[in-house]
């Protein structure tokens, strides 16, 4: 058999490599980018070194759809080519894609696959089905791999899902989405420090980081606001992020990181000392910015942006919180189902790795959810690369080749017919 490249081409970023292996070869940010020292538009490496800051971004995949197939063309010949180095006329692809795909999109995908690259062989796959297999075989003989069911929560670049996969199938008619991700948030927080400190608009790889780094959940808000607003050493939330000056530094980082842990580290007590009296002079004070320093503070912006995903309608988003989503996507499906999907709910995605997001989720769905079923959620070991190990396995099994589509299946019957073999 042929080798075969697994593929998670996502929004955000591209996951690459052999199947059967347990880690991707390649992991690169799905874009062009060009930074102020550079005329062109550049290809990522994983090791990018460059200053990035105020630098353009082009990006094939808007609102997770494809959009520009010249972009992800080049994009794709430069990883195949120059990172993973095969022939993909020797090779066989599997490939995960969005669900809910037009069917124009689906065209220009296998056009991308089979005209541009000459693939032998394609397999399409979402992404929830991946996540279920691979948390399947971790665990062979818990409730999950028993059941064969599970509802899988990918909180991803563009949106977020909350999938039902039942026998390994993602039920369709009982997925549910929020258009609200990685993006969303990156892009609310570049508002809110642009507002109160220095303006960060230009800056997407740079709030990318400060997002990654210090971003958290809150498990009480309106508590965690009353803290925020403290002075001194009281303020546990409050920490410093020193921009790259393209000198001395080119990349941002966390002026005290023991500090920006300090939120960890509270206790009951901490809690309750919540000063009651703020005179004018101390907001005042909060809103000074020394703008001779290349550096920002944040406080309460810290919990805010993940809240986003809690609350959108926050945002002016005129839909449900991730808790309600889970309940609407269970509630589609058979009601034999709803304790099996409820014990087993597996959270993917980047935006599921802030801290205490679990424990948040679980305390906004036990309310909504019947007394008489537990709810269990897991978070993925690795929720970047839970998607592509998936695939992997998927690629190793002895079954693969029989679920491809050949590209003389392609020439013949076209893109339609042979969409039909992945039952989507």
């Amino acid at each position: 058999m042929s080798n075969v490249i697994v593929l998670d081409n996502g929004g955000g970023l591209i996951k690459a490599g052999n199947g059967g292996e347990r880690d991707p070869s390649t992991i690169i940010p799905n874009c062009l980018y060009r930074p102020l020292s550079s005329k062109k538009f550049l290809h990522p490496t994983p090791t990018t070194e460059e200053d990035l800051t105020s630098a353009a971004v082009r990006r094939p995949i808007d609102r997770g759809y494809l959009i520009n197939q010249d972009l992800q063309r080049d994009i794709w010949n430069h990883l195949f080519s120059n990172l993973l180095h095969i022939n993909p006329s020797n090779s066989s692809l599997l490939l995960t894609e969005p669900l809910f795909s037009p069917p124009s999109i689906e065209r220009a995908t296998d056009e991308l696959v089979f005209e541009d690259f000459g693939f032998n062989s394609l397999f399409i796959s979402d992404s929830p089905k991946l996540v279920h297999l691979y948390e399947a075989s971790r665990r062979p003989y818990g409730l999950l791999s028993k059941a064969q069911c599970s509802l899988v929560v990918d909180c991803g670049f563009s949106f977020t899902h909350a999938a039902p996969v039942f026998q390994n199938f993602t039920l369709n008619y009982g997925v549910k989405r929020i258009d609200l991700g990685g993006k969303a948030l990156t892009n609310f927080l570049k508002e809110l420090v642009s507002y109160r400190s220095v303006s960060v608009t230009d800056e997407s790889f740079i709030m990318d980081d400060v997002k990654e780094k210090l971003c958290f959940v809150s498990l009480d808000v309106a508590r965690d606001l009353k803290i925020a607003r403290r002075r001194g050493n009281n303020n546990f939330f409050r920490c410093t992020y020193v921009l790259p000056d393209g000198v001395t530094h080119t990349k941002g980082f966390v002026k005290d990181p023991d500090e920006a842990k300090k939120y960890l580290t509270m206790d009951d007590e901490a809690y309750l000392e919540t000063r009651k009296d703020m005179d004018r002079t101390e907001i005042m004070d909060r809103k000074k910015v020394d703008l001779t320093k290349n550096e920002f503070d944040l406080t309460n912006e810290r919990f805010l942006v993940p809240e986003m995903i809690f609350h959108p309608a926050d945002l002016g988003m005129n839909q449900a919180g991730l808790a309600e989503c889970i309940v609407r996507a269970v509630n589609s499906c058979h009601p034999l189902l709803h304790p099996l999907l409820y014990q087993s709910i597996i959270l993917t995605g980047g935006s599921t790795l802030f801290p205490r997001f679990a424990e948040r989720l679980e305390m906004e769905l036990r309310p909504l959810v019947p007394d008489v079923y537990q709810v269990k959620i897991a978070t993925q070991e690795d929720p970047i690369l839970g998607v592509w190990r998936g695939g992997s396995l998927l690629a190793s099994s002895p079954d693969f080749k029989a679920m491809c589509v050949t590209k003389a299946e392609y020439e013949e019957l076209g893109s339609a017919r042979c969409r039909r073999r992945f039952f989507h």
